[in-house]
Parts: C-alpha cells; sequence; structure tokens
C-alpha cells in the first residue's frame, strides 16, 4: 500500500517560493514515475508536474518556467520548487505516483498566495 506524506506547505505573497516534499513509502520508488497534483477550493484536482523514473520532466502550462519537479531515490522523497508564486497557485498539493491509479491520497499540503 503507497503511503504519501506531503509537506512544506503554507502563506507566502504573490512572487514569493516555496519548496513542497513528499516522503513517499514505495518500494520500488526508483523506479516509479511521480506526480505533484493540486487542486484548488471548488475545483477539479488537476496534474501540475511529472517526473520519471529516468529524471524526465513535464509541466502544466500554468506552472512551467516556474516550478521545478525533482526527486532524491535514495531517500524515497519527491520535492516541487515553486517560484514567482501567484495568487491562483493556491491550492492543496498533493503528490502520487504518475499514473495515480487505485493510489491512496496523502493529506496534501495547503499552499496559500496572497496577493
Amino acid at each position: 500500500q503507497v503511503q504519501l506524506v506531503e509537506s512544506g506547505g503554507g502563506l507566502v505573497q504573490a512572487g514569493g517560493s516555496l519548496r513542497l516534499s513528499c516522503a513517499a513509502s514505495i518500494r520500488i520508488f526508483s523506479i516509479t514515475a511521480m506526480g505533484w497534483y493540486r487542486q484548488a477550493p471548488g475545483k477539479q484536482r488537476e496534474l501540475v508536474a511529472t517526473i520519471s523514473s529516468a529524471g524526465y520532466t513535464n509541466y502544466a502550462n500554468a506552472v512551467k518556467g516556474r516550478f521545478t519537479i525533482s526527486r532524491d531515490d535514495a531517500k524515497n522523497t519527491l520535492y516541487l520548487q515553486m517560484d514567482s508564486l501567484k495568487p491562483e497557485d493556491t491550492a492543496v498539493y498533493y503528490c502520487n505516483t504518475d499514473p495515480y491509479g487505485m493510489n491512496s491520497w496523502g493529506k496534501g499540503t495547503l499552499v496559500t498566495v496572497s496577493s
């Protein structure tokens, strides 16, 4: 069973930065594609960024050039560096495998960007 624990969220002013972390209890983490997802109030969960086991990355257009996804396979940890944050980035951020299939979700970490 996959267990995911996100951390690093908080309140930040527009233009600021945050770094999110995700501790993943996945036996084969190093060969598993991972992703960051977010859900804003009143909206559906959306995919923000993905990273393959080989380190290839993809980003949603809304965050391209501002967010950077990375991974540390030795620590089974996924990261999301978020720079130049905008109020529209306000959401609960989750990590999961890509695709997430039938995996359960962690509690997420709340990011609030004030204008």
